[in-house]
């Protein structure tokens, strides 16, 4: 059987189940994302040489794309290295040994760039001693997008046409890569993403970020495509969780925080945009989260909780402003600036260069 049969075997778990919430509104809620990026870099590693059987994979992640790589590198005979720091799960922290992942702890943020820098500048040192390593590099990898043409497909087969894209931006290659191929077919669909405030993806000046798995950064990757997106919204880690409990009561999906988030913004756009197809990505389940979002106990350290909270955003005039609560910005498909300033005319000059990018080859 080929390699690439073989790394198949949890293709059902990459697949995300459409759930209705409400009229023109959807969820593609999966059980773990990131097994599809993490499944195609290392496929298309291995057919370019990159990758050789009995290897060791080396990766800096403190959540799902850790996990993935770690439930693929145990089945298929790969060695594993994850550098994560102090917001990786207790129970994750078990499971990814118990899968065999030598997982290495960064206790200290570097001066600038946080635990993300100082993750990635441990993860040097270990690609440095490790013998034919490899760095899948999640946050630039062209193919963490590429990946996400599958998921494209299914959401027209099985929707019809999209109105609306909403889902939270980490590494970017989810919403980004979603975003790219569906416009081949609807040029005029609506991409909203999803941040938090003093995460720095969308022009937020760096500053202390509450850590939820999958929302915010230090870092800027390359993976994020700016003039993918139409619409920016910035939510407080309370209002994330509120949202996190309301989907769960309400439609009955555990979910984990990125998931509550995206849902808090497509239901708002979707009671303002009546008769637009409304679909959220929802990336992870969770059973992960335990502790944290579903932990009454550890909801009372998150500032704010329970509230009173914004029920709707806060329109903002750029994204450079101080974010007390749900805040959006019109982003109009812009490009960001190494100074953190969103540049460019918008959607219509910026179309040309999304284009561009559609034409890289789809995964099979």
């Amino acid at each position: 059987m080929s390699t690439r049969a073989l790394l198949r075997k949890f293709q059902d778990f990459e697949d995300p189940r459409i759930v209705p919430l409400r009229e023109n509104l959807y969820g593609a809620s999966f059980f773990l994302m990131k097994l599809l990026p993490a499944r195609f870099m290392i496929e298309r590693a291995v057919e370019v040489g990159q990758l050789k059987q009995g290897a060791t994979i080396c990766e800096s992640s403190s959540g799902t794309f850790g996990l993935a790589l770690a439930m693929l590198a145990r089945q298929y005979g790969y060695r594993l290295i994850l550098v994560s720091d102090w917001a990786l799960d207790r129970h994750l922290h078990r499971r990814l040994i118990e899968l065999g992942a030598k997982v290495d702890i960064v206790e200290r943020p570097a001066a600038s760039g946080g635990f993300q820098q100082a993750r990635l500048d441990r993860l040097q040192r270990h690609l440095r001693e490790t013998a034919d390593s490899y760095w899948p590099v999640q946050y630039d990898n062209p193919n963490n997008p590429l990946s996400y043409a599958k998921i494209a497909e299914q959401l027209i087969n099985r929707i019809g046409k999209l109105d609306c894209l909403v889902g939270a931006v980490g590494s970017g290659g989810s919403m980004s890569g979603t975003s790219r191929f569906l416009r081949v077919l609807f040029p005029e669909l609506h991409t909203v993403g999803v941040d938090t405030p003093n995460s720095v993806l969308f022009g937020q000046p760096s500053g202390s970020i509450t850590k939820l798995s999958g929302l915010g950064g230090h870092i800027v990757p390359k993976n994020v495509d700016h003039c993918q997106f139409d619409e920016i919204h910035w939510l407080t880690p309370a209002e994330t969780c509120q949202a996190t409990h309301e989907l769960h009561r309400e439609h009955g999906l555990f979910m984990g925080p990125t998931s509550g988030a995206a849902y808090r913004v497509a239901e708002w756009w979707s009671r303002n945009n009546p008769g637009k197809a409304v679909v959220a990505i929802f990336p992870d389940e969770g059973h992960r989260y335990n502790e944290t979002t579903y932990d009454q106990e550890w909801l009372q350290t998150i500032p704010g909780w329970p509230g009173p909270l914004r029920q709707n955003p806060v329109t903002v005039a750029t994204p450079k402003e101080v974010m007390l609560g749900w805040s959006r910005f019109s982003w109009n498909r812009r490009t960001l600036e190494p100074n953190g300033e969103a540049s460019g005319s918008g959607r219509a000059q910026d179309l040309s260069g999304c284009a561009i990018r559609t034409e890289a080859t789809a995964p099979g």
